[in-house]
């Protein structure tokens, strides 16, 4: 097999290692010449960038229940007793359970196993022609496509060897979530801290948040953040609302998250009570993603929180420019602005952590935070 183009990143030397543990000097050469390590590569760059780079387990999942299955059913070392190729195949249940049971996993769907692992192994790799997972759609039967696994070096006397490089595989995967549960794990510590310090050291636990905030931070990091801050702001504000004149009362504003970050779900990510404003986080500099999101509700009115420098007005000014350019007739593009209720920037938001910071709920913040993080990210405590 053809050497493939390496991009190195601060995990890849972690890869190395562990194919140098296994390879010894043919580390490099299996390496290079391995689709399923170069993907593996691709995948992990998140590792060594804290808990704030984005860093999602689905695909790395579904290659490695489906790797650990080959590697226990005994067709690594041989002892199965029969060619993989007669293996009647790991049971979709087995693979689903199993990867639901490893850290960050608990909520993880069936889409990685029935098709995006081969989908995006695809993209990177379309002129190798297999895909990593091999599935009898009606049997709900898996097998690791075994050619992937396989290796084949010239060694220095001329000999071509192949390597199995299944044990690796899991390895990597290994070391992969355990940089990332060790990055979350300081992260939430990080969060822990700053609440009980805050009352001695307010502007600590502002810069802690405002990094949360910036241009380069996981999208989950910041929707999570953001919804904290605006609950912990709206919850001291009250509104005097009744359906009859006489049956008017103070009620405080509420602000309910209503799904999984970034989930792709057609949702709508926060709804107040009880003025049932929406809220949409956002960071896409694609304006379209902005009547997308107020088609899906019918043009009802939504404000939008951008993770975004610029000032509302040029916010605002860029979204009315863009439906001027698509939709050309006024009364469209009147519509689409009216439905942008308003806009919250990172100052904004950076200005209402203030606010509550200076009502003395910072602890409120930072719980919300911790316990956010942990149902986003899959996270047991034990």
């Amino acid at each position: 097999m053809p050497r493939l183009q390496i991009v190195c990143h601060a995990f890849t030397e972690k890869i190395i290692d562990i194919l140098r543990y296994h390879y010894k000097e043919y580390a490099e050469d299996v390496f290079a010449a391995s689709p399923l390590l170069g993907y593996l590569n691709t995948k992990t760059k998140s590792a060594n960038r804290g808990s704030k780079a984005r860093g999602a387990f689905a695909n790395h999942y579904a290659l490695y229940v489906i790797v650990e299955d080959y590697l226990e059913k005994g067709f690594y070392d041989g002892i199965a007793g029969i060619p993989y190729s007669r293996y009647e195949g790991a049971r979709f249940t087995d693979l689903f359970r199993r990867q639901r049971e490893l850290p960050f996993g608990s909520k993880l769907q069936n889409h990685a196993l029935n098709s995006r692992l081969n989908d995006e192994f695809k993209k990177f790799y379309p002129h190798i022609g297999k895909q990593p997972i091999v599935r009898d759609v009606a049997a709900q039967r898996y097998w690791i496509q075994e050619d992937l696994l396989h290796v084949q070096i010239r060694q220095s006397n001329g000999v071509d060897h192949t390597y199995n490089i299944a044990p690796a595989i899991i390895e990597i995967i290994d070391a992969y979530v355990a940089a990332k549960m060790a990055a979350f794990e300081g992260f939430l510590e990080t969060c822990r801290q700053i609440a009980k310090l805050g009352e001695q050291d307010p502007n600590r636990a502002v810069d802690f948040v405002i990094q949360q905030l910036q241009l380069d931070v996981d999208a989950r990091i910041f929707e999570i953040v953001s919804y904290a801050v605006l609950k912990a702001k709206y919850g001291n504000e009250t509104v005097w609302i009744g359906e009859t004149r006489d049956s008017v009362t103070e009620e405080i504003l509420v602000l309910y998250k209503t799904g999984r970050t970034n989930a792709n779900d057609g949702g709508i990510d926060f709804v107040m009570r009880p003025l049932g404003r929406f809220f949409q986080v956002t960071e896409t500099s694609d304006l379209n993603k902005y009547f997308l999101d107020i088609d899906k509700v019918q043009r009802f009115p939504v404000t939008f929180v951008v993770k975004s420098l610029e000032s509302r007005d040029q916010i605002r000014e860029a979204i009315r420019r863009q439906a001027v350019a698509k939709y050309k007739v006024d009364t469209i593009v009147h519509s689409y602005m009216n439905a942008v209720e308003d806009i919250i920037n990172v100052h904004d938001l950076v200005a209402a952590f203030r606010e509550v910071v200076n009502a003395n709920n910072l602890q409120v913040v930072m719980d919300e935070i911790v316990t956010q993080s942990k149902a986003e990210f899959n996270y047991n405590n034990d």
